[in-house]
């Protein structure tokens, strides 16, 4: 426990100026997908975070304030004035150039302000259904049973049990190809074939393992009373998949560690009811990367997406916590209601 404590404190004195991906490059775990419209996911990263379009045709990147910083709202509302730009592209921060762009409709770009920082304006993405992005050509990312660690932070009172609002490892033709093919967070109330967290009622951290949205798996891949609704305006989650299982990690963005949800083997087909004759165990990961869409195309989840990051092996409870501090320490608050 002492050289726990003392290797947490090591990580949490580093999370006070870099990012997180720089916390996890220094972990062994580099990233290699880093999305936000809100900051830089690198204490040195100072290019574009996200593309905006007019409906005139002309589109512009938003940068950062300063290197590390958080987005550049004064150049989002110059372009945007209108209040009718989309956001047609969220880079890569990672050297891999994994960029999201269009799969559905593109998300209104002044839609959705919060603060961060000493309320500082930035734009997080509001999603309805019908909305997603992805990219199916990638660099760095896990395929077949190679662990992976994926991160996010969505809200926890804007989601619907829709299919479905995901960030993460998805397949490269955009179809269902059996079950194991992805491995994405979900997060939302999806009651798949009768899975459920405790309650009725989430939303929970799921792991959208493809012909399936699972807050557990093993004995608990029906039912996983561990798992708790995450109902903070917004909320940190994480998905670790191993070679022999995963891991699910949840907890309010703004204050606290992250809580395990799940912690064990990949989910049952016998109990799932699912995968004819498939398995989810070993993994079949394609590494293409959706936001907010299904790996099948599916379009019917609603949510908020802020920043997610994607990165290489599975990396310790020391880092997840870790990573929490970083998130913490951005201070995300919705503005208050007018």
């Amino acid at each position: 426990m002492a050289a726990r404590a003392a290797a947490l404190l090591a990580l949490i004195v580093t999370a006070a100026a870099d990012g997180p991906c720089d916390i996890l490059g220094a972990a062994g775990n580099p990233c290699v997908a880093a999305h936000s419209t809100v900051r830089a996911l690198y204490a040195k990263f100072a290019g574009p975070l996200y593309n905006v379009t007019r409906p005139d045709g002309r589109s512009a990147n938003i940068g950062v304030l300063s290197p590390g910083g958080f987005a550049d709202v004064a150049a989002h509302e110059a372009f945007c004035s209108e209040l009718d730009c989309v956001i047609s592209n969220v880079y890569d921060q990672s050297p891999q150039g994994n960029h999201l762009g269009q799969r559905h409709k593109l998300v209104n770009a002044s839609r959705h302000k919060i603060t961060v920082g000493e309320q500082v304006q930035v734009y997080g993405m509001w999603f309805d259904p019908g909305y997603g992005y992805h990219v199916d050509a990638t660099t760095g990312i896990a395929t077949g049973n190679d662990p992976e660690s994926i991160y996010a932070v969505m809200s926890g009172t804007h989601y619907n049990g829709g299919c479905c609002f995901d960030y993460g490892n998805s397949e490269t033709n955009d179809r269902d190809d059996g079950c194991g093919t992805m491995e994405a967070i979900y997060f939302g109330n999806a009651h798949w074939h009768g899975n459920t967290g405790h309650g009725s009622t989430g939303p929970w951290v799921g792991a959208d393992l493809e012909q399936g949205m699972y807050y557990g798996g093993g004995q608990v891949t029906q039912v996983n009373n561990q798992s708790m609704p995450l109902t903070s305006e917004f909320v940190s989650l994480s998905l670790k998949g191993r070679t022999d299982g995963f891991k699910l990690k949840g907890g309010d963005a703004t204050q606290g560690i992250l809580t395990t949800m799940y912690d064990g083997p990949r989910p049952d087909p016998k109990i799932a009811g699912t995968c004819n004759g498939g398995t989810y165990q070993p993994m079949r990961k394609q590494g293409a990367i959706i936001l907010a869409t299904g790996g099948d195309n599916s379009n019917s989840a609603e949510g908020n997406f802020y920043e997610g990051f994607m990165a290489t092996g599975y990396a310790s409870d020391e880092t997840d916590d870790a990573v929490q501090a970083n998130i913490v320490r951005v201070g995300y608050k919705n503005l208050p209601e007018a």
